[in-house]
């Protein structure tokens, strides 16, 4: 009696002329929730069969249940509150089961109104069946999704069809999204995976397992393996023991540990292996069973293995600094052999009247007509394998004729060496560069630097860092190489050779395996350097070498500009005379008396002093990488006219690459009595 009190007529009026919304918004919220109440009740019994459900689709079915209901509404508020809900209701379309089935309310929006009137209990197992029939409907053919589009387009307004499409698109979105993440994911793993298999013996998988008491394998080392794995294993394990408050088994596997490290020892191989090796990895192959069964957790076991890998990383670091700094030192070093033979050689040079010390063919060394090389170096078994492989692969050996330059302390070596060992029918001349009165502080800013207190503090003072991390980076550029004037003799090829229109400058790393007469017959085009590029897609350009933050560089030169090789270089001194090249050196190493335009080295300033006067060579005619690159192509080096060991790893020292060497050592002599006595050989 209290809701017809609520909706009578004159409520109705006195509501409208106080002006006051509430009763009529009241009636409208309880219409909806009877209503809302009802069309549940008929929607989740229709879901009880599934058959009755499509069938009670049909026009007709639908327009009894609205009459139904319409009669059952009718009998309980008057005309006007009716009027009122049906204008409040005439954007959702005709009143059907199907029309509240597919309003498409948002997911947030939960209908609660039915629950304040009807039985919770029964209310809540409606609700459970009908998501458990939403749940089913889900995989309904497209049969009954068409009857419920047919049905749903006459209840829809267009701005809720709108909404309904962009949800579409949304799910759609986000199921796309959803798949290529997974993927984009799945393309990861399988390309690991596809990495991981390429370092696994296929052959022998399914042996190699540690929790196999069968040890046999066809990989010879296949033992030692296992033993590493299963003191891997082990170390896992001991920290979980230690954990979990278990002692005694952690005890017992340190045990096995020991006795493990103590059978593999210094092993690489099954044949180095002692032979009680058999016995501990069956010893510890139990224990190590016994630990999994009581430890075994993955992600435990996960985790210390992902922590045990952050620390060999970390290991591995430390150790290429201290690899990066023993090489570098190592790079500076002379072994004893070679040491002993420039001993040997000086001696005995000095030991020999003055009319023994001159070499032949004199009248060659000024001939233009001939090919000239020019060589400087401190090296006399360097020195003699550039040589003598030039020679040996020469068509003219009797054209061809070298001029040697070294420094005092090896000069009598260098000489007593070549007069043992002449070329030949080739000629050679040995100077000593510190003889050389024109190359002075006054004229060469080199020397003046070099005499700096500033640069003697750089290299000789006792406070610099010692630390890998500090000192490594800077090893390098402390070589002794830097401070001898042998290294920067290259930049006065025409105070040197002044009658010489042409000259093919080598290094002493270098390995001749064809004749290069072809070079003096290059067209430069006006260039005066003739060099082999050595620059890729993003290396070896002139941003590696030169410090573009500063503003002489970045106005003067191209970042991207391809660097080029000093090794075997073809210098037409002519044009270097006519373009003042030696000028344009002193210029730029003048304002690099600081380091800041390049760190120390004669690559940067032959770059920058040969910038755009530098024609490129055919690849073929000098190969690098042999001083530190392991993967040169065989067929390269084969192929190519001059070899060239730039790089840490000289061929006459013990960290040179062993694949390598032999290019380098077959031009020398090792049964020849000073490199016998010296043991270069061994």
């Amino acid at each position: 009696m209290a809701i017809r009190r609520g909706v009578s007529g004159a409520g109705v009026q006195r509501s409208r002329t106080n002006g006051s919304c509430f009763p009529i918004a009241v009636l409208i919220f309880l219409a909806v929730l009877v209503f809302s109440f009802f069309v549940r009740s008929l929607y989740s019994s229709a879901f009880t069969d599934r058959n009755d459900f499509v069938t009670s689709l049909n026009k007709q079915d639908l327009n009894w249940r609205e009459r139904l209901a319409l009669q059952h509404i009718k009998s309980l508020f008057s005309k006007e509150v009716m009027d009122v809900i049906k204008a409040n209701m005439d954007d959702l379309g005709p009143l059907s089961l199907e029309s509240f089935r597919k309003n498409n309310l948002s997911a947030s929006w939960k209908l609660v109104g039915p629950e304040t009137v009807a039985d919770t209990n029964a209310v809540s197992a409606k609700s459970t069946e009908v998501a458990a029939d939403i749940k089913q409907e889900t995989s309904i053919g497209k049969q009954e999704d068409t009857l419920d589009e047919d049905h749903s387009r006459f209840s829809e307004t267009p701005a809720i069809l709108s909404r309904r499409r962009l949800r579409e698109k949304r799910r759609e979105k986000r199921a796309a999204d959803l798949v290529k993440q997974e993927d984009e994911v799945t393309v990861k793993l399988e390309n690991a995976a596809i990495e991981r298999s390429k370092s696994v013996d296929s052959a022998v998988l399914g042996k190699y397992s540690i929790w196999r008491k069968e040890n046999e394998n066809e990989n010879s080392d296949s033992t030692v393996r296992l033993m590493r794995d299963q003191m891997i294993m082990a170390r896992v394990y001991i920290s979980l023991a230690r954990i979990t408050h278990k002692t005694d088994l952690a005890n017992e596997l340190q045990n096995r540990l020991k006795e493990s490290q103590r059978a593999l020892g210094e092993a690489t191989a099954d044949s180095d292996l002692h032979t009680s090796a058999p016995e501990k990895i069956k010893a510890m192959g139990q224990v190590l069973s016994k630990a999994r069964e009581q430890l075994y957790d993955c992600k435990l076991v996960t985790g210390k293995l992902r922590a045990m890998l952050q620390s060999a990383d970390e290991q591995v670091r430390s150790l290429k600094k201290q690899s990066t700094f023993l090489s570098q030192l190592a790079a500076k070093t002379i072994p004893n052999g070679l040491h002993c033979l420039s001993m040997r050689l000086t001696i005995d040079y000095y030991l020999l009247p003055p009319e023994k010390r001159k070499f032949p063919r004199s009248e060659n060394l000024e001939n233009p007509n001939l090919y000239h090389y020019a060589l400087f170096s401190d090296n006399v078994l360097a020195a003699s394998v550039v040589v003598n492989s030039t020679i040996m692969n020469a068509k003219e050996p009797g054209k061809h004729v070298f001029h040697l330059v070294t420094d005092k302390l090896n000069f009598g070596a260098m000489n007593m060496w070549f007069l043992l060992n002449p070329p030949g029918k080739a000629t050679i001349h040995v100077e000593n560069v510190d003889e050389f009165k024109w190359l002075n502080s006054s004229y060469c800013p080199v020397l003046r630097q070099l005499e700096s207190a500033a640069m003697k503090e750089y290299y000789f003072k006792s406070a610099h860092p010692t630390t890998l991390a500090a000192g490594s980076s800077n090893l390098k550029y402390r070589n002794p190489k830097y401070l001898s004037m042998l290294n920067h003799l290259r930049f006065y090829l025409p105070q040197v050779y002044p009658k010489f229109d042409k000259i093919l400058f080598l290094d002493d790393d270098i390995v001749v395996q064809k004749d290069l007469t072809g070079l003096w017959k290059v067209d430069l085009h006006g260039k005066v350097n003739g060099a082999v590029e050595t620059c890729g897609e993003s290396f070896h350009r002139f941003d590696k070498y030169l410090n573009f933050s500063n503003p002489h560089i970045a106005r003067n030169f191209d970042p991207n500009a391809c660097g080029w090789a000093y090794g075997m270089n073809i210098f037409d001194l002519k044009e270097w005379k006519n373009k003042d090249i030696t000028g344009i050196y002193h210029k730029w190493q003048n304002m690099n008396e600081d380091r800041v335009l390049w760190k120390l080295g004669t690559l940067p300033p032959g770059l920058m002093t040969f910038y755009g006067l530098t024609h490129p060579l055919e690849k073929s005619w000098h190969v690098l990488g042999l001083g530190y690159n392991p993967s040169v192509d065989r067929s390269e080096i084969d192929n190519a006219a001059v070899v060239h060991y730039n790089g840490n790893m000289k061929p006459w020292l013990e960290l040179a690459m062993t694949k390598y060497r032999p290019y380098w050592t077959k031009y020398i002599k090792f049964d020849h009595p000073y490199i016998s006595s010296c043991k270069l050989g061994e």
